[in-house]
């Protein structure tokens, strides 16, 4: 039995803490949140107690920590969860600085703790059937992968405040699944931002609309587009093309339902936000942290992956900020 603690009740905290309760070897026992009626209601749901941070990190009914709480606060958490033994899954991003990423390497290395960074989409059934399929040689040698994310609409402008921008926020997850699809370490990356949605984002030195091109030393190219606006629902699309055929994976409709007539055909509208399209993901994800505490397994994705995704983050960000390719 896993004995879990989840600081941060907010919005993924909640996912989490119901992925949890679905699972049979992990009980949630303890809940922190800087606001304390949601800590409450979280803690109640999910029949564990209210702790604050500290009093999780000393606790010895504690074996691993879900990290959900505000990006600017992961490291600190990081550091004493590994001093104290505790097992980590943190969300993405780790850190909004990638100096302080590197720097939580050696000290979680030296506890010898699980970690496990919080990359979703990798769980997706479908995604995860492509990669493996993709990884299988299925089409041969990759040569474009392309992937779309969309929102629906733009989060709260306090959100996008604390965010660290639209490329080390949103755009990260694509940076992992493109990785994992070329096979090989991007070298250079290539950006453009624009703020065409909200103009409050781009008054804040962010952009909600954005295109990245990553190049291999091969050659092979992904590129990646981002909205913070899809009016017809969650927009989330991956295709890999190689030298022997393609693979693709589409939306996820509300239904499967189809009507044909004389106007077309008509279908159902994506789903219409990440709680709904990778409800399946986020219970896999952490299926799989739990199954690699009792098996003694190191859980995937890795601290390393995490510093890879945010390396490519921070270059892209430089490059829409430079108006120039940036060679890593």
């Amino acid at each position: 039995m896993i004995r879990l603690a989840i600081l941060g009740a907010g919005r993924i905290g909640k996912v989490h803490a119901a992925s949890a309760r679905a699972l049979p070897d992990v009980r949630v026992v303890a809940v922190a949140d800087a606001v304390p009626d949601a800590a409450a209601a979280l803690a109640t749901a999910a029949g564990a107690t209210v702790r604050n941070a500290a009093q999780i990190l000393a606790a010895d009914d504690v074996d691993a920590i879900i990290i959900a709480t505000p990006t600017d606060t992961h490291y600190d958490l990081i550091e004493g969860a590994a001093k104290a033994g505790k097992a980590i899954f943190c969300e993405k991003p780790i850190d909004l600085a990638t100096e302080r990423v590197r720097a939580l390497a050696p000290i979680v290395a030296a506890a010898g703790v699980p970690f496990m960074t919080g990359f979703n989409r990798p769980f997706d059934p479908s995604f995860d059937a492509l990669i493996t399929r993709v990884r299988a040689g299925e089409i041969g040698a990759v040569e474009v992968v392309t992937i779309t994310s969309r929102d629906p609409a733009p989060p709260p402008m306090d959100y996008v405040a604390r965010s660290g921008g639209l490329f080390r926020d949103m755009m990260i997850h694509d940076f992992d699944l493109a990785r994992r699809l070329l096979g090989e370490a991007p070298v250079r990356v290539q950006a453009a931002g624009s703020a065409l949605i909200e103009p409050q984002i781009g008054a804040l030195g962010d952009v909600d609309t954005a295109a990245v091109i990553l190049t291999t030393a091969s050659g092979k190219i992904a590129q990646i587009q981002n909205s913070r606006r899809a009016t017809y629902g969650y927009d989330q699309r991956l295709e890999v093309l190689g030298e022997l055929g393609m693979l693709r994976a589409e939306n996820q409709l509300e239904t499967t339902v189809e009507r044909a007539g004389e106007g077309g055909f008509a279908r159902a509208p994506a789903r219409h936000f990440f709680l709904e399209r990778y409800a399946e993901a986020y219970r896999r994800e952490l299926a799989h942290f739990v199954r690699c505490l009792i098996e003694d397994r190191a859980p995937t994705p890795t601290l390393d992956d995490g510093l890879s995704a945010q390396i490519l983050a921070d270059a892209a960000t430089l490059a829409w900020k430079e108006g120039r390719p940036i060679d890593l």
